[in-house]
């Protein structure tokens, strides 16, 4: 007897981590605002202050004319779980339906990792949100920055997190960044686990 398959999870709302203010804006830590706005762009969904939430939202038709909430919380990113669960709250979601994009450090410039669940790591924005949602079961997409502790010039990971990326790795991320809206968008036609098997595995910096 053939087994079942499992339940596709298809996000209904995307939020990227990253810290408020122009001081922050671009570096490394900000990747998951980044890629936000471009989804924002790309869907032509309006972006706006929402005080319920702690953050901006947006709400609007993906591809496909699938519904699509977008958010990037402003409560800088220790705390960015009060405003996940602000939203999971009053939307009544499931963590299963909220996909969160975020930097890691332990990933290179230029490797995207979508995955279903697991540990926050050493973000500090996941654990607030593993935290406030009681779970580690939800998507995320990792974006990779690089670890400071593995260059030549090594320097401190706060530094690090809060730099902005060099002229060849903005080529790099700007590669990646494309690659994560694609990603993103076969995880709402297809589900995630599609995106993981189509997009996990590749390094984008070799094709730059």
């Amino acid at each position: 007897m053939a087994e079942a398959r499992s339940e596709l999870v298809l996000p209904s709302v995307i939020v990227g981590l990253g810290n408020p203010g122009a001081k922050y804006a671009h570096t490394r830590h900000n990747v998951g605002f980044d890629v936000v706005e471009a989804l924002a762009q790309r869907w032509q969904i309006s972006l706006s202050e929402q005080r319920r939430f702690q953050g901006e939202l947006g709400e609007g038709l993906a591809m496909a004319g699938r519904k699509v909430r977008l958010l990037k919380p402003l409560t800088f990113m220790n705390r960015s779980g009060q405003s996940v669960r602000a939203i999971a709250d009053w939307y009544k979601l499931s963590p299963p339906e909220i996909l969160v994009i975020y930097d890691d450090m332990d990933l290179p410039v230029g490797k995207l990792r979508l995955r279903l669940s697991g540990s926050a790591g050493t973000h500090n924005g996941m654990k607030s949100i593993v935290s406030h949602l009681g779970t580690s079961a939800f998507p995320r997409l990792r974006l990779g920055i690089g670890d400071p502790r593995t260059t030549a010039q090594a320097r401190d990971t706060v530094s690090h997190v809060l730099s902005r990326f060099s002229p060849d790795e903005i080529k790099v991320m700007s590669e990646v960044q494309q690659q994560s809206l694609a990603a993103i968008e076969l995880s709402l036609k297809q589900g995630v686990e599609a995106a993981m098997n189509r997009y996990n595995g590749l390094t984008f910096s070799e094709i730059i």
